[in-house]
């Protein structure tokens, strides 16, 4: 029996756990998990006893290493890319402006498009060991699915310009001087989180709606978009494909 690439449940307090499971691929993200990933955020958004939602991966190597590169390499044209792209990017700005707080346990290595998720939720927390950064640019792209436009919601522009531009990979205790992580622990305590998560639901959702509108008045979702458009022009390149093509094959040696 295949076992199911996310694990998802809901526990006693009303918490949504969302945990991507192909340890074996560094949880690296496929259609299948972008399926799961829209359907466990549509269910979110229609249950209102539901608290918060915490995404994290599986193990305590990775908590996501972005696209699944194996899959997403036979993506050759601007207009193949884009599909995916935004495609993601839609599942994202709704992990952006889900009706609670989100919340992001990196667990371990989280690069590209994994750093666009974390990206996307209200707060981010990492293990000890935890490393993580936007590496695309050494792939010869941007971020793909909006991670930049939403990153410079959350961390000073500074500190998001050093992230993007540098495509470095940070530890846990320097991505909190950055401002990228708030919090870094040995290991993960839920009662932790809960504690900084204990109003009310209702108190919950109405602030989060005063975030929600303003990225609304803001045209974040048509920010993300753009940025996408870009990515795309950038994947047909063969810069891109020759630095894919050369990461896979160092992974087979």
């Amino acid at each position: 029996m295949t076992e199911s690439k996310v694990h998802t449940h809901i526990d006693d307090d009303q918490y949504y756990w969302f945990t991507i499971n192909r340890p074996d691929k560094r949880n690296a993200i496929d259609y299948d998990v972008m399926n799961e990933l829209m359907s466990s955020l549509k269910q979110v958004s229609e249950n209102p006893a539901i608290r918060a939602f915490i995404i994290t991966g599986s193990g305590n190597q990775s908590f996501c290493s972005g696209g699944d590169l194996s899959v997403f390499h036979a993506l050759h044209t601007k207009e193949e890319a884009y599909s995916m792209l935004s495609k993601m990017g839609g599942i994202l700005y709704d992990l952006m402006t889900l009706p609670v707080p989100t919340v992001a346990l990196i667990n371990g290595t989280a690069i590209g498009g994994g750093c666009e998720i974390a990206s996307a939720c209200d707060q981010r927390w990492a293990l000890n060991h935890a490393k993580l950064g936007f590496v695309q640019g050494k792939l010869g792209i941007t971020t793909g699915w909006g991670g930049a436009s939403m990153l410079m919601e959350k961390v000073p522009h500074a500190s998001a310009i050093k992230m993007l531009s540098s495509a470095k990979t940070y530890t846990a205790s320097e991505a909190v001087e950055l401002g990228f992580i708030q919090k870094v622990v040995p290991f993960f305590e839920p009662q932790s989180l809960k504690e900084e998560i204990s109003v009310s639901s209702s108190v919950l959702r109405s602030y989060k709606k005063i975030f929600i509108s303003r990225w609304e008045q803001t045209a974040l979702k048509e920010r993300m978009l753009a940025e996408i458009e870009q990515c795309s022009v950038l994947w047909e390149q063969d810069e891109h494909h020759d630095a894919v093509k050369a990461f896979l094959e160092s992974k087979k040696k």
